[in-house]
């Protein structure tokens, strides 16, 4: 019997962030706050925000999308994130350049991701199917798998929240991994798992189950009990004497 550990299913409501408009005096509230969204604003003449506007320089520096980080003329839209500046055409994910907008970002060190690209680039995968995994999941083995992937290795019947085995690495429902490969019961030739604590009983190359190791003739549990082979048979020694008989 094995594990598997659920996978977080929030990372999509815990990555992505989002994108405002809102005014000066929301922009000075959010950089005090430290708020963990994107504010978009414009340069207006003779704004409140006329001193900090001189004081604009875009984030993409010598890469800055407009030709001049520093530019501040009235009608220019911009972006502000953790402290950082950029002209809104230059608020654009590192990897497609589309720009963000007011669409969901995932910020990862110094970069901004798109969510698509993100996704592309760091998301967890499926170790069957290679998708993504947005939301929920399981690990086995260290390795994440989406729910509906973690199958049977013989059947294809969902493990999740079910007891399963493995064999070589692979995972198996009970019931195939005791028709393939378990030990089966001399008496009841059903296979012996030992999945939930079954007790079972070997005598030379024979195995028994807990229950099914009884005298051959009078039925009696012969468990903790000495017996005599009778051919294919067990039986007790009482029963053994009156054969003798």
């Amino acid at each position: 019997m094995t594990d598997v550990d659920v996978l977080s299913s929030r990372m999509k409501s815990r990555l992505h962030l989002q994108t405002k408009t809102i005014g000066a005096d929301r922009i000075k509230k959010a950089k005090e706050n430290n708020e963990d969204i994107a504010v978009l604003s414009m340069f207006l003449p003779n704004a409140s925000a006329r001193e900090e506007n001189r004081n604009f320089y875009c984030t993409l520096g010598d890469y800055c999308r407009l030709g001049d980080p520093k530019l501040t003329k009235a009608g220019t839209k911009k972006m502000e994130y953790k402290t950082r500046q950029w002209h809104e055409n230059c608020f654009c994910c590192c990897v497609c350049k589309t720009a963000i907008g007011t669409k969901s970002f995932i910020p990862r060190e110094q970069e901004i991701y798109c969510a698509g690209c993100y996704e592309e680039k760091f998301a967890t995968r499926c170790i069957k199917c290679s998708k993504v995994i947005t939301s929920g999941g399981v690990t086995y083995k260290n390795e994440p798998w989406h729910r509906e992937c973690f199958t049977c290795t013989h059947c294809n019947i969902t493990l999740a929240g079910q007891r399963f085995t493995s064999r070589d690495e692979k995972p198996y429902c009970a019931e195939c991994f005791g028709e393939l490969f378990a030990k089966r019961c001399t008496s009841c030739d059903k296979p012996i798992t030992g999945i939930g604590g079954t007790r079972f009983i070997s005598f030379e190359e024979r195995h028994w189950h807990h229950d099914c190791f009884v005298c051959a003739s009078c039925k009696t549990s012969l468990v903790g009990r000495g017996f005599i082979t009778d051919g294919p048979d067990i039986i007790c020694p009482e029963c053994a004497k009156q054969k003798l008989m």
